[in-house]
């Protein structure tokens, strides 16, 4: 057995649950067929206006993005830094 592959199966998805229909790719088909056209690819597109991949990214997805980890990472920093260099007291 060669390939490297330690056993794993890669699972791909079948391309017929795709659809260009209702996606933007649909006009693109329209205007195409208007002149004697098809893009027989279309369908390898259209995963990109499907599922997960439809909702639009706001700002505040890319804003917000990662700021629960990073600011567990920086309390975690900050408690660490306070128990083990603890702030000297000075006389001002």
């Amino acid at each position: 057995m060669m390939g490297g592959d330690h056993g794993h199966k890669l699972h791909m998805p079948d391309y017929k649950q795709w659809k260009v229909e209702g996606t933007p790719l649909e006009f693109t088909q329209q205007r195409l067929a208007a002149r004697g056209l098809k893009d027989p690819w279309a369908r390898n597109e259209a995963w990109r206006f499907m599922g997960g991949f439809s909702r639009p990214i706001t700002l505040g997805d890319v804003l917000l993005r990662g700021f629960k980890w990073g600011f567990a990472a920086f309390a975690v920093a900050l408690a660490v830094e306070y128990t083990l260099f603890p702030p000297k007291k000075s006389d001002h």
